[in-house]
């Protein structure tokens, strides 16, 4: 591994002159674009230098995080054409990527650690972990070589300097992005607190170090598809937590490319919140408020695409209920001196999936990506509209248009085709994404960027679950939740490379962003809810049960506001019959949507202790196993 991709070590005091001559030595034949060099700290400018020396860009662009910045990159952009205006809305674009690069590459995701076990479970042989991949740190060094060197040529490294979280706040964390997407930076811009201002904050301290390339030195050599640089033959997405490291190469998609989301926010976090006794979790964060105006937080997790931004930003069908949001995808959680969890949202922005996305599953997103926003693989109308799968019969009813007008619609489909509603193919990429400013929401809650965070009432896992489960019940305790959560399973969406409609395991909704070892990750979510603290009650729930004829038994998200009277049953607590409020609700099948069918349930304990055996093995927490024999006892005892 060359010296440019080692870790770098801490720099002692009286070490900074030496550094400095030496960073001076390497950064002195790279032009500074924009920005004051000198003006930052020992170890940023170490990290600058050795970075640029090591991947040759034209030059080095120092973000400031200000509109004007911003702006200027987007007009650059827009010229290049980057980026289409999308007219209709004010300061509002479509991106459009090579068809390679549109989904996160969990294939191609590795955590690299000396110790294997430190990333995965002792897996029993010729059992591939689906909870991370490892790679070894030699095996690291080759892939690094054999991609970053000169990988900049040609193009500007942007240092985009990022806060998770509040900047200051005693649970968020800094970490700084090298980058040649300028892409990258304006989503950066929106999805995080990002500048000036971090680098003022930042001080001495340690960061987050984040190395992202698409991997296309210029000249380019091979043809580049709508503008968008990447190399998908050699993407790689690799995480060193001791080192709080992530280099990413290949990509410009959002979940490869913004590392403060996924490879920071999750998995790196993930380790420092092991290390310092705090949780990061593939959770929205919202405020549930009754008739009576008492109001609890709710965190919930879900697989990607199964609803998180729709439930975060519920509106609710039953009168006197009110939802605010503080997050959507991501919480950070922490114990507090009053022994309650404590919540923050370490994002600025939603980057959520558009198809499906309409007023009347998710008013509130609707409204927050009218101004501002990038969207990224959406289809446009010759209006200057996005459009995509889901909003067919919100333009009939907005434009008052027959079906002959819909299909006559002129659009461009995301690969930059004409179009027309009921063409083969479809006109959005079923990943196609909205990039947008949390504080545009309509429901934002007033203390979303409390520093200290929100407290946490309850918990909620959850799924696409077809059949058998039932559409919502209570854990019994806070470990037999923590089974709950490790038994998470969802049918496969287009977030990731997943293809066909397969139901995956996916333990706490973290199965593509753990960042260690899992039973680990287990046995920390025991040792946190002990006492002193007071763990909030976990639940789950499943509004995606279906009949025999493939139709949803629930009707819909702005519904999930319902009473909770509860009844004991072998998998945990379920509502009576008649405590939920179905008053406007289409007539359903009640048995039907909370029975559990003990033959269904057999089948799926001895699916999950498979699971269990399969990708945890020894490294199961022996609390853990005895609350799924316990599982098991009640089950079979229907």
């Amino acid at each position: 591994m060359t010296e440019e991709c080692r870790s770098l070590k801490p720099l002692e005091n009286d070490a900074y002159q030496v550094v400095t001559e030496v960073v001076t030595h390497k950064i002195n034949h790279i032009p500074i674009y924009k920005g004051d060099f000198a003006s930052l700290s020992p170890k940023v400018q170490r990290f600058i230098a050795e970075k640029a020396e090591l991947m040759n860009p034209s030059g080095i662009y120092i973000c400031d995080g200000s509109q004007k910045e911003f702006d200027t990159i987007v007009d650059k952009l827009v010229e290049r054409g980057v980026l289409t205006p999308l007219k209709a809305y004010e300061n509002c674009y479509l991106c459009r990527t090579d068809p390679r690069d549109v989904a996160r590459v969990e294939s191609k995701t590795w955590m690299v650690t000396k110790d294997k076990y430190d990333s995965v479970c002792h897996t029993p042989e010729g059992v591939r972990p689906i909870m991370g991949q490892w790679m070894s740190e030699e095996q690291f060094g080759k892939e690094l070589d054999n991609r970053f060197p000169g990988c900049m040529a040609g193009r500007p490294m942007y240092v985009v300097p990022f806060s998770m979280g509040p900047i200051g706040g005693p649970l968020s964390k800094i970490g700084i992005e090298l980058t040649d997407s300028s892409y990258v930076v304006l989503c950066m811009k929106i999805m995080t607190r990002m500048g000036a201002k971090v680098l003022e904050a930042l001080g001495d301290q340690d960061f987050v170090r984040c190395i992202h390339s698409v991997g296309l030195p210029r000249p380019v050599r091979q043809k580049v598809i709508n503008h968008w640089p990447c190399n998908p033959e050699k993407v790689m997405i690799a995480h060193r937590p001791k080192e709080r490291e992530i280099w990413s190469f290949g990509s410009g998609y959002g979940g490869n490319s913004l590392l403060g989301k996924k490879c920071f926010a999750l998995r790196i976090a993930c380790n420092i919140g092991y290390d310092e006794g705090w949780l990061a979790e593939h959770m929205l964060i919202m405020g549930i408020t009754n008739p009576e105006g008492k109001e609890r937080f709710v965190a919930a997790a879900f697989p990607s695409a199964c609803g998180k931004t729709n439930l975060a930003m519920l509106t609710p069908t039953v009168p006197g209920w009110k939802i605010r949001v503080v997050g959507d995808d991501i919480a950070w959680m922490k114990f507090g001196e009053d022994g309650r969890l404590y919540a923050i949202n370490p994002e600025a922005g939603f980057f959520g999936v558009a198809p499906g996305t309409s007023h009347k599953t998710n008013a509130m997103a609707m409204e927050t990506f009218q101004k501002n926003s990038i969207f990224t693989n959406v289809a446009e109308t010759a209006d200057g509209e996005y459009f995509w799968e889901g909003l067919e019969k919100e333009l009939r009813q907005q434009k008052g248009w027959s079906e002959e007008q819909l299909h006559n619609l002129e659009i461009t489909n995301w690969l930059g085709d004409r179009w027309h509603v009921g063409d083969e193919g479809k006109a959005a990429h079923p990943n196609s994404r909205f990039t947008c400013p949390a504080s545009q929401c309509p429901i934002i809650h007033p203390d979303w960027e409390a520093p200290q965070g929100v407290p946490i009432d309850a918990i909620i896992f959850g799924g696409r679950r077809p059949e058998g489960v039932p559409l919502v019940f209570e854990s019994f305790s806070w470990q037999h939740g923590i089974l709950v959560g490790a038994l998470v399973k969802s049918e496969a969406t287009a977030a990731a490379e997943h293809v066909g409609k397969q139901v995956m395991h996916d333990p706490m909704a973290m199965r593509p962003f753990m960042g260690y070892n899992y039973g680990r990750y287990l046995q920390h979510w025991l040792d946190l809810g002990k006492a002193p603290h007071k763990a909030p009650k976990i639940f789950h729930v499943n509004w995606f049960r279906e009949t025999s004829d493939h139709k949803f038994l629930w009707p819909g998200f702005g519904d999930n506001i319902r009473n909770d009277i509860a009844v004991e049953t072998a998998i945990g607590y379920v509502p009576k019959r008649g405590s939920i409020n179905l008053e406007g609700l289409p007539r359903l099948d009640w048995n039907e949507l909370m029975s559990i069918p003990k033959s269904y349930w057999e089948e799926d304990i001895d699916e999950s202790k498979h699971f269990l055996e399969s990708q945890v093995g020894s490294d199961l927490p022996s609390e853990i196993q005895q609350e799924l024999d316990n599982l098991e006892k009640r089950i079979h005892a229907l």
